[in-house]
């Protein structure tokens, strides 16, 4: 197995093989609570207007996202672990879900085009995910770091990537180190100065949590949509 780990979307168009997409704050922390608490499928959108559409035509669906970390107008709850959290559990199980994201829901759409499978991952669901990679031992691991809209590198991205580079094998990882350079990382800090009530201390927490899910995601087309479900991880 070559495993290759790359970043941001240049590093997107380049997966081949089975490809890792990771975002840790937020998306892909998201995703897996969401099927923990019961949703049946989340769509993947790379527009605001698009998940909007969806809405109009069913307005069961649950609008899940952000642009630049704000939650969208419209949209039911932001890109937030603490939202969806505060939500009653019920209001989640059986749920068709609409995700749209700046940076790792856009690095699933892009790796699709020349990848598969295609797994969103993040730290808490990176052991089930590797677990998986070994499984399927395929030629050629791409492991993707998305870091902020595509465009910068994120700290928090790329220690996943490491962590998860280790568990297949590849590189010597610790979790100590890395929780010190992430405690003191600009974007955590963001999330800790409550400057920004969408961008809550809670979320920051939850997030660099570590395999709370064994649970592994499997992006895929079907006709003209991307939806994700899990895959048995054991």
């Amino acid at each position: 197995m070559k495993v290759r780990r790359l970043r941001l979307e240049g590093g997107a168009r380049q997966a081949r093989g089975a490809a890792v997409v990771i975002d840790v704050f937020r998306a892909f922390t998201c995703a897996p609570l969401l099927f923990e608490l019961g949703v049946s499928e989340i769509r993947f959108v790379a527009r605001p207007e698009e998940g909007l559409a969806l809405k109009r035509e069913d307005p069961g669906r649950i609008l899940i996202g952000e642009v630049n970390g704000a939650p969208i107008p419209g949209y039911d709850l932001g890109n937030s672990p603490k939202e969806i959290l505060a939500c009653p559990p019920e209001r989640f199980r059986g749920g068709r879900v609409v995700q749209r994201t700046s940076s790792g829901v856009q690095g699933v759409l892009i790796a699709l085009e020349r990848a598969a499978p295609v797994l969103p991952a993040s730290f808490v669901n990176a052991r089930a995910t590797a677990r998986h990679l070994l499984r399927l031992n395929p030629p050629e691991v791409s492991i993707l770091a998305m870091g902020r809209n595509m465009k910068e590198p994120a700290p928090e991205d790329e220690l996943c990537a490491r962590y998860l580079a280790s568990l297949l094998g590849e590189c010597a990882y610790d979790h100590r180190e890395a929780l010190r350079e992430l405690l003191f990382s600009p974007m955590t800090q963001l999330f800790t100065s409550g400057r920004y009530p969408y961008l809550p201390a809670e979320d920051a927490v939850y997030c660099l949590q570590r395999d709370l899910f064994d649970l592994v995601l499997c992006a895929q087309k079907e006709g003209d949509a991307v939806i994700v479900r899990p895959v048995s991880a054991s």
